[in-house]
């Protein structure tokens, strides 16, 4: 439960759409001078179109149970999430203050770029996770949209311009609602957004033209709701529109992790599996923290530091794997200690200087494939 102070008692009732129907339920609650917001566990709602094919959506309520966790859990360049959150706390601002649009332009646009793997998808989910709870006390009820783009592009010439059409008059449904902060996320933009030059020479249908161009439209008419923002990433930054490009307010590379990164991620992961068992802890560090990327140069650098130390072997070693993962993305890096484990001939029990050998190993082979 997370408590917001200085409330007095009220109940928000948050509306969903699923299948075309608009449900109600009661998410939030005060008690006393505290209002208190509780995660919602529905999951994802699907809008399928009216022929039961692919949905054109996904839809959670936020702040939403599946992405606790999540924002804390990317790690990235230093100054990325803070820009992020001032990006979408200035955009509010010039809303509620009534900033004249046709002085000050901003579209409340952001694209994510990078190759894949990267977590620029995460990152949008975290964010707008974040958003919902930070913005709560102006907009009690929030929500995410997922666009699904490959089911809007259609088999029948010139439908695919009016399936976006359709889908973003839902949307614009949804931000009527002055009490409800709406992300939309489109994934892989460059699908709905490519560029139109690349058509016009004959490459790419000339139907995916008409796509763009509706897309470009409705983002246009949403620039006059001041409660959605626009989330979307790309790994293919070249196949884009440019007048796509040009109308995102943000256009931050999200690429892969840094060595200082790469040690944070590791770091994260070797605490957990401490934590849960699966690797043993030393005899004599019962509550062993592995320390940050900052503390760890400090320890290092340190005059009285001694080799053999137990602890500092382990974060040396650490530091090792860190290096030897140079190359690999967030999302290998993940990924990484269960391979290590999984290669383990003796799992069980397993100490933590010889699962970090075995990770090592593991990175290096997985670098290997991955030039090969």
């Amino acid at each position: 439960m997370i408590p917001f102070l200085h409330k007095t008692y009220k109940e928000y009732v948050f509306v969903t759409r699923m299948n075309g129907q608009r449900n109600m339920r009661f998410f939030c609650f005060g008690r006393s001078n505290q209002l208190y917001m509780s995660f919602s566990e529905e999951g994802p709602c699907e809008e399928l179109s009216g022929d039961g094919q692919l949905s054109t959506f996904n839809e959670w309520i936020l702040p939403a149970k599946e992405f606790d966790g999540m924002w804390e859990s990317l790690i990235y360049e230093s100054g990325l999430k803070k820009r992020l959150l001032r990006y979408a706390a200035s955009a509010l601002l010039f809303t509620e203050k009534g900033v004249n649009p046709f002085l000050v332009s901003w579209n409340r646009i952001v694209l994510l770029y990078g190759p894949p793997g990267t977590g620029k998808t995460s990152l949008c989910k975290a964010l707008a996770q974040k958003l919902s709870i930070r913005f709560n006390s102006r907009y009690p009820q929030c929500q995410l949209v997922e666009v699904n783009a490959h089911s809007l592009f259609s088999k029948w010439f010139s439908e695919s311009g009016k399936l976006v059409a359709k889908l973003f008059q839902k949307i614009q449904e949804m931000v009527e609602e002055e009490n409800n902060l709406v992300f939309v996320l489109i994934d892989e933009v460059e699908s709905l957004a490519a560029a139109r030059k690349a058509a016009l020479s004959g490459s790419e249908p000339s139907d995916s033209i008409r796509v763009v161009n509706a897309l470009l439209t409705q983002l246009d008419k949403l620039k006059c709701s001041p409660n959605v923002i626009i989330l979307t990433t790309s790994n293919i930054t070249a196949a884009i529109d440019i007048a796509f490009v040009d109308r995102a307010d943000i256009k931050a590379y999200v690429g892969p992790p840094t060595l200082e990164a790469r040690y944070e991620i590791l770091r994260s992961c070797l605490q957990e599996l401490i934590r849960t068992g699966i690797i043993s802890n030393f005899q004599d560090f019962d509550n062993l923290v592995l320390p940050n990327y900052s503390t760890l140069k400090e320890k290092l650098n340190a005059a009285d530091i001694q080799e053999g130390q137990a602890p500092v072997d382990l974060y040396k070693q650490l530091l090792e794997a860190a290096q030897a993962c140079e190359g690999l993305s967030g999302r290998s890096l993940r990924k990484l200690p269960f391979l290590a484990h999984a290669a383990l001939s003796n799992p069980c029990g397993c100490h933590a200087n010889k699962f970090l050998s075995a990770m090592i190993d593991t990175a290096t082979r997985e670098r290997s494939e991955l030039l090969d």
